[in-house]
């Protein structure tokens, strides 16, 4: 059986539904492609604006040593331990710069707040060692086993250990983070640098890229999910 071929008007009919489903196909995906860029656009944008926001507003409270106002307490951010479980040179700083500020009388306790590592070793008994070698009396230091973030550390600090204010103990990079957070929780803080040293410059480009994505986290957490960690 011979197939009849399409009359020149049926192919006609056949082409012009064939573009009008491209145009329509066509129409469709412009908008959702827009969406698609827009909203892309905005994930890839508004972290970096979110970390340049935390660093215009907080970093004023940042203020040197000698110039801290004098506060009760001073909350000391834990920075992971070595294999051996002592502290690591970020975290030796954190505890020296805290210890500097107590011997001066700037504060009258060191809040040191951090979790089990996963060597075994626990980084608030590693920092009171290590403040205790320093010549901190151990009757001035307060120890937070459950600090496994800045955000748990800075919840716990007002919720747990009833803190309204406090001088916030860690590095340039991520001072304007806690400060952020405190702010947010309830504390009013000011902020003191423990860059004692010049740290790798890889490290450091690591670790201000890493706080854009911990900045959004925060943010997240305060506004949105509002977490609630441990509470004993």
């Amino acid at each position: 059986m011979t197939r009849r071929k399409p009359s020149p008007t049926e192919r006609d009919a056949a082409t012009r539904v064939t573009v009008i489903v491209r145009r329509a196909a066509t129409m469709t995906l412009r908008p959702l492609l827009r969406i698609l860029l827009f909203t892309s656009l905005c994930l890839t944008v508004a972290p970096w604006l979110l970390r340049w926001w935390t660093a215009a507003r907080y970093r004023p409270r940042v203020v040197a040593a000698a110039a801290t106002p004098p506060t009760k307490v001073a909350i000391v951010f834990g920075a992971g331990l070595r294999r051996d479980g002592t502290p690591t040179s970020v975290l030796r700083d954190r505890v020296r710069t805290a210890a500097d500020l107590y011997f001066a009388s700037k504060v009258e306790t060191l809040l040191l707040t951090g979790a089990p590592s996963v060597s075994g070793y626990d980084e608030p008994d590693s920092m009171r060692d290590y403040a205790i070698g320093l010549g901190v009396p151990e009757a001035a230091l307060v120890l937070d086993h459950a600090g496994h973030s800045t955000y748990d550390s800075c919840f716990r600090a007002r919720s747990v250990f009833g803190l309204s204010q406090a001088v916030l103990v860690t590095q340039s990079f991520h001072l304007d983070r806690a400060l952020y957070l405190c702010d947010s929780l309830g504390i009013s803080a000011v902020g003191v640098s423990a860059d004692r040293r010049t740290y790798s410059p890889r490290l450091e480009r690591w670790w201000n890229l890493r706080e854009v994505a911990a900045t959004t986290v925060a943010w997240w957490n305060v506004n949105v999910t509002r977490p609630r960690p441990a509470l004993g």
